[in-house]
């Protein structure tokens, strides 16, 4: 027979009174902050970033309590990117690689390029020197005021919000 462990405080789930959740953040260039301490150690971070989800309910690490994160716009940066035929090859901030389809691009608030990454679950912010290599890919048409990327013979329009 097994006996059942119930975390400090009773109840699956509950925190005890003298406990309180972190208060966990991702800045706008994707830094990681427990309260206002920066997080910088590779395996925290690593640990962290791997751990993240999103629901309707906003950003969270799920442990035996969900505990939320609060990012200021979106959890990903792309560092670098870079042409490879008809597609984008993107690094992102957590030293992890993905291949992104140019017609997914889109410019936000201050013409900053977005695109989504991790399998399209999430979305990334361009870091400035890579908005740089992405302005390298494409033309811009000054009398529509529109621009495009050119990749393997074909054009893919840069969408700004509605």
């Amino acid at each position: 027979m097994s006996a059942r462990h119930e975390p400090p405080g009773g109840r699956e789930g509950a925190l005890p009174p003298e406990w309180r959740l972190p208060r966990l953040r991702v800045d706008v260039d994707g830094e990681w902050y427990d309260d206002d301490v920066q997080v910088t150690h590779p395996g925290v971070l690593a640990n962290l970033r791997s751990n993240l989800r999103r629901d309707g309910q906003g950003y969270f690490i799920q442990t035996r309590l969900r505990i939320p994160v609060e990012v200021e716009d979106v959890p990903w940066v792309v560092a670098r990117i870079e042409a490879r035929g008809d597609r984008l090859h993107a690094y992102l901030n957590d030293g992890t690689e993905d291949d992104i389809d140019a017609a997914t691009v889109r410019l936000g608030p201050g013409d900053v390029p977005y695109c989504p990454v991790k399998g399209g679950v999430f979305e990334a912010r361009f870091s400035r020197a890579a908005a740089f290599q992405l302005l390298a890919l494409a033309n811009y048409d000054e009398r529509t005021g529109l621009g495009h990327l050119r990749l393997g013979g074909r054009d893919y329009p840069l969408r700004r919000p509605a």
